[in-house]
């Protein structure tokens, strides 16, 4: 089990250490991140909970110790996570669902091929 207090503070030493040696990668991501917020359209909450469907659905541990520290800080409920989570696992499972059928038209077109 990750010590996610340590992990965290981990993650952010790394970032760090990127932005001494990239500045401009750093800051363009810094950028990109906080482009959302300033649109207004969705508040800090519903971010962070897409933030955390997302990292689960590309398996980053770092995101999910920065964004549920992050949603933590907002009072966002255990609850408010595993609804948006759920909603995230549907959604991979529906395009592993997606997937299954171009994978049997690539086999299909495969064998049709071969006769």
């Amino acid at each position: 089990m990750h010590n996610w207090n340590e992990y965290r503070g981990q993650v952010l030493s790394g970032v760090g250490e990127v932005a001494k040696l990239s500045p401009d990668t750093v800051k363009g991501y810094a950028t990109i991140g906080g482009a959302g917020a300033k649109t207004g359209h969705l508040d800090a909450k519903t971010r962070e909970l897409i933030a955390l469907a997302v990292a689960i659905s590309l398996r980053c541990d770092g995101c999910i110790t920065v964004h549920s520290a992050e949603a933590a800080k907002l009072g966002v409920s255990k609850e408010e996570i595993a609804e948006a989570l759920s909603v995230a696992i549907s959604v991979n499972a529906g395009a592993a669902l997606v997937y299954t059928t171009r994978t049997l038209d690539a086999f299909d077109a495969i064998t049709e091929t071969q006769d």
